[in-house]
């Protein structure tokens, strides 16, 4: 499963079409700089069937983080299972991500960044897709003390590794850096 696969939105139902539009349109360009005027065009829908699915752009905000986190999530297992549901497995299912010709790093570090003290829902939903990153993380370590603590820690270079992939021209350095954290973490 890839995140940057296209989806083809024709044919779809008028709320599936405005929350793959918006998906794609939030990732690629931002939150603020997509209109829902933007939206409806490029999901050729009405204006009255948008506010009829979505009363509020902050819905349509919510709705978004909602997909992303399930989508994300998704693939995330996914590709931790095809590199051997290791902590070894981070590093080539982050690399996988970084490479894909969308990235633009974590869609919810950018969501808080932008529109976090204006939709004050966008933290907690934040704050939930993290947390259930650390647990997939968590299952990836040995079970004993300290596990918790390991995984809140790996998952945080984690996020770090997202935004220097991000800003970096290539993802290399932040890719070794997480690697010696793993490394120093999963057996300890």
């Amino acid at each position: 499963m890839s995140l940057s696969a296209p989806i083809a939105v024709a044919g779809l139902p008028a709320r599936e079409r405005i929350m793959l539009t918006a998906y794609r349109l939030f990732y690629a360009h931002g939150i603020r700089a997509t209109g829902i005027d933007r939206v409806i065009a490029e999901a050729g829908v009405a204006k009255v069937t948008f506010y009829r699915h979505f009363p509020s752009k902050n819905h349509l905000i919510l709705a978004f983080l909602d997909y992303r986190h399930d989508r994300w999530m998704a693939w995330f297992g996914a590709a931790l299972d095809r590199h051997g549901g290791t902590p070894d497995a981070v590093v080539p299912a982050l690399r996988e991500w970084f490479r894909q010709a969308d990235y633009r790093g974590c869609a919810f570090i950018n969501s808080l960044s932008e529109v976090g003290d204006e939709v004050a829902e966008v933290a907690d939903t934040v704050r939930r897709h993290k947390q259930d990153m650390t647990t997939v993380i968590a299952r990836l370590l040995g079970a004993g003390p300290g596990r918790k603590a390991r995984a809140e820690a790996i998952a945080l270079a984690v996020d770090g590794a997202i935004v220097r992939a991000h800003y970096d021209p290539s993802p290399r350095g932040a890719l070794q850096a997480l690697a010696r954290v793993v490394d120093a973490l999963a057996g300890a």
